[in-house]
């Protein structure tokens, strides 16, 4: 039998089948090694060496680490005042730190250490149960919730500054009409309201809401020829003042008070009643959160308390 020189097209010999198994087993390990070297590679080129700024000791300060502190205003000279006296004060922490584990009492540094583990797990549990009270919470508060809260605990709510109700406008001192604006200011009737808020472009100041309580601290900040040494004088239920300085006049009628110690009146603390309410709300959340937390460890026999040794 003679054997072909060379076998051409497809041919199906046995010698022709192992070549080609081969010659197909060499092109996967080419490509598997190329695949594998192109993947360190990329490994490789994504760590990336930080740039230390300084070191004390093995504790090292990086660029990425003062990087944040940069503000974008900064000139590069004022930038590089700041990374210098950055990199001074944290080297004098370090090294104070060093020094101080070094010199103090072991009792001192055990101490510090369980400060510093409770402080933590401090701020961890306080941000946890933050974020539950936060997506379970009710913040919602009805009127009638405040106002049997305000009556349940009156007496809670004693005045500590003395409150009025009042009407004033501030003015220039050159303003032509002020016996008109005098005038009503004290009748106040409802055509003189309409033709004083027409003519308040032409006020300093103006407060025509006198169904509200401010406190007399506010009002002396709001009318500065008032101080607290004429407040007596000026600040009586139906008391009309007329009050200047250098520069402006005050018109005004005070409509009602409340002393110190005498109970604040609802509309005043409604807002402080509604956030006593929430506070209260919390607080019964986390009891009772603390609560379940604690059974439910229980229960998984995560949590066990040993029988005391007589």
């Amino acid at each position: 039998m003679k054997l072909e020189p060379s076998c051409r097209g497809f041919c199906n010999c046995y010698f022709c089948e192992m070549l080609k198994l081969q010659k197909n087993t060499l092109y996967f390990l080419c490509a598997l090694a190329a695949m594998l070297v192109y993947s360190c590679e990329g490994m490789f080129n994504k760590v990336e060496e930080k740039e230390p700024l300084a070191r004390v000791d093995d504790t090292f300060l990086y660029k990425e680490d003062v990087a944040s502190f940069i503000r974008d205003d900064m000139t590069d000279e004022d930038s590089t005042i700041f990374v210098t006296n950055y990199i001074n004060n944290w080297a004098s922490k370090q090294l104070l730190l060093s020094k101080s584990k070094i010199n103090l009492p072991d009792e001192k540094l055990a101490e510090f250490d369980r400060l510093v583990s409770d402080y933590r797990a401090d701020l961890y549990t306080r941000a946890y149960i933050e974020a539950l009270v936060n997506q379970s919470q009710d913040t919602a508060v009805t009127k009638s919730q405040l106002e049997e809260f305000y009556e349940r605990e009156k007496e809670n709510f004693k005045l500590n500054e003395k409150l009025v109700q009042l009407r004033f406008v501030g003015m220039s001192n050159q303003f032509l009409d002020r016996d008109g604006v005098e005038d009503r200011i004290k009748k106040w009737d409802d055509s003189d309201k309409r033709y004083l808020d027409s003519i308040a472009v032409q006020f300093k100041k103006i407060h025509f809401n006198d169904s509200i309580w401010v406190s007399a601290t506010r009002v002396i900040e709001e009318i500065p020829p008032l101080t607290r040494s004429n407040e007596e004088t000026h600040l009586k239920k139906s008391q009309f003042f007329e009050l200047q300085d250098s520069l402006e006049v005050y018109l005004g009628l005070v409509t009602n008070v409340l002393e110190v110690n005498e109970t604040a009146p609802f509309d005043y603390v409604e807002p402080d009643i509604k956030q006593l309410i929430l506070n209260r709300r919390r607080l019964n959340y986390v009891k009772k959160l603390e609560t379940e937390i604690i059974d439910e460890a229980i229960k998984k026999n995560e949590f066990e308390v040993y029988d005391k040794e007589n």
